[in-house]
């Protein structure tokens, strides 16, 4: 089971219970004692993601003689995770990003040809920040962000609220929503399939996770 993510200065631990993540804590206590290194205790906090049996009250972790504070949500990687594991907020956060670099494209860029204007679309707008991650959202979430992006493309090219989606992405040779999802989850998908790397390895391993499940739903072809 993998129990640590690390990358650069930014480490997670995962553990099945409250004492075996207390065992983890000791372990980098130790580790930290031994380099002389020191950890941030203002700047960790854990999470318990929630279940049937997820206590209500604060249970105590410490590292270094300071008691970590319990958190709701989190930011890691510029990925939202929260203890619901819901991706709504991640989601929300997307959204509101491609609002801003499509309103910001569309003032600056207002007088561009249309070739310029669908290169700035798809570096600006297409890049959707761990899109092939969202794998539980509410269905009001995921339409948010789709209208949103159907919206960047219409303010980029001053084209009417109501004109078809589908018809306006096929004529400007650009992504839609749907399109970008499977070539994102296809990608990401390849990528994990040809890794030796362990905690991808887990990932593949789980057909059954939600992950996978989203990725069918996109018409990925699984081989």
């Amino acid at each position: 089971m993998v129990n640590n993510i690390c990358y650069a200065d930014d480490m997670v631990l995962l553990a099945p219970s409250i004492s075996a993540m207390r065992e983890l804590l000791s372990v980098c206590e130790k580790y930290a004692d031994d380099h002389n290194m020191q950890y941030n205790a203002d700047k960790s906090e854990y999470m318990i993601f929630q279940s049937e049996n997820t206590p209500t009250t604060d249970l105590p972790l410490i590292l270094k003689g300071e008691t970590l504070r319990r958190a709701e949500e989190v930011k890691y990687l510029g990925h939202i995770i929260n203890s619901r594991l819901s991706d709504d907020a991640d989601i929300e956060r997307q959204r509101r990003a491609v609002t801003v670099r499509a309103n910001m494209l569309a003032r600056r860029f207002q007088r561009c040809s249309g070739e310029v204007k669908r290169q700035l679309f798809l570096t600006y707008c297409t890049s959707v920040y761990t899109v092939e991650l969202w794998s539980s959202h509410t269905v009001e979430a995921m339409r948010r962000m789709r209208v949103q992006y159907n919206h960047a493309w219409r303010a980029l090219f001053r084209l009417p609220y109501h004109c078809s989606a589908s018809g306006m992405f096929s004529a400007g040779r650009a992504p839609g929503w749907a399109v970008l999802l499977r070539r994102r989850s296809a990608s990401t998908r390849a990528v994990i399939f040809a890794s030796d790397n362990p905690i991808l390895c887990a990932v593949r391993q789980w057909p059954e996770s939600p992950l996978h499940d989203t990725w069918r739903k996109y018409h990925v072809s699984f081989l």
